[in-house]
């Protein structure tokens, strides 16, 4: 599976109800919810039903399709709508693609007359879809060149790759971001391997990406959040990739908390380094990410408990003393000074911001 055969977020033939997989209950139970208005969307976001900062794009643009169903036989104004997107994009602070997904619906609908809004949402909602699945599957172009190189260094030895959360298909639409490159050297016949952090509190690795990797017959081991480091010290890792949810223009990049470690670890054994993302995933009005990039702080039950299946239901199970508080950091940020480089729908580029307007000179401030 790449996302092609089932994708996590979809529109009901009903037109009026968006379904996703709950990932909450992954990989032990696939369960569809329904999400019928914008206080669904707004929960699915908020208690990583939906995840991954595409994913969370696409959420956001159907939202705003349902605040315009809602709408249709009421006299709202414009400030109503205004209202209740800034509610949808206080969803998460961290995923960029939330704000982009809400501000690029805004703009078409707003431009159209309100007995038209409806057919507008629901286009552009799903133009921003496959926008999405487009984006990954070039990402997924890009990034092969680089593990065929790898591979052919090795005399087509397993090329042996390092990932931490989930930049899946779950997190986007198809292929994924830093699986992208994955599943196209796996379908090119090259033979990979990943490294896939188990990613603590929420265990994304664990639970998600090594489902990911097992339906599509990816050799994988699921390590320890600390294994990382041992493994590049010992020759262990080619490369590694990750996803983000949030890049500013000069390279600094948020993304599940333990990246920046990671990525630390890489740089001091000389193991590449890269970032895959679509430019949607850019924040073009920021600088600096450890200063300007907000990190969401979650709620510590997330840490204090874990999640699993026993006697074939899924339990929570207090790990901690019942009196000692957790922070529960839901990002960090990764200086451009340790990454490699970014994989995009575009090519690859360094982490500069000379070497990233030269791939979106459009964007250039």
């Amino acid at each position: 599976m790449t996302g092609k055969e089932m994708r996590p977020i979809w529109l009901d033939e009903d037109l009026k109800t968006v379904k996703v997989i709950d990932q909450r209950r992954l990989p032990h139970e696939l369960i569809i919810a329904d999400l019928n208005n914008l206080d669904d969307i707004i929960m699915a976001i908020k208690e990583m039903y939906v995840r991954g900062a595409p994913l969370i794009g696409a959420a956001a643009a159907y939202g705003v399709y349902l605040i315009c169903l809602d709408t249709q036989n009421l006299d709202k104004s414009d400030e109503y709508l205004n209202y209740e997107c800034t509610r949808l994009k206080n969803a998460r602070p961290t995923a960029v693609n939330l704000v982009w997904a809400v501000d690029r619906m805004l703009s078409k609908i707003l431009q159209v007359k309100k007995e038209s809004r409806i057919i507008t949402a629901r286009t552009e909602a799903e133009n921003i879809v496959e926008f999405e699945a487009e984006n990954c599957r070039k990402i997924g172009e890009y990034g092969l060149s680089l593990i065929s190189e790898i591979s052919e260094k090795k005399e087509g030895k397993t090329v042996n790759l390092l990932t931490h959360c989930n930049a899946g298909w779950l997190a986007c639409i198809e292929w994924g971001t830093a699986t992208a490159p994955m599943y196209a050297a796996h379908r090119a016949g090259i033979d990979i391997h990943v490294w896939v952090d188990e990613t603590r509190p929420l265990n994304q690795g664990a639970r998600l990406t090594a489902w990911e990797l097992g339906k599509a017959g990816i050799k994988h081991t699921v390590i320890t959040d600390n294994a990382g480091g041992h493994l590049m010290q010992h020759h262990m890792v080619d490369m590694v990739i990750t996803g983000t949810d949030r890049t500013t223009y000069t390279g600094d990049v948020a993304n599940k908390i333990g990246t920046y470690l990671k990525a630390l670890a890489a740089k001091d054994n000389n193991i590449p380094f890269y970032v895959a993302l679509p430019s949607t995933t850019f924040d073009w009005t920021l600088r600096d990410g450890i200063k300007q990039i907000p990190i969401e702080v979650r709620d510590p039950d997330e840490i204090s408990y874990i999640q699993g299946k026993v006697d074939g239901k899924i339990k929570s199970v207090l790990i901690t003393p019942e009196d000692s508080p957790a922070g529960n950091y839901a990002f960090d940020v990764t200086p451009a000074r340790l990454i490699t480089g970014f994989i995009t729908e575009r090519g690859i580029c360094r982490a500069s911001e000379d070497d990233i307007k030269n791939l979106f000179p459009e964007k250039s401030l």
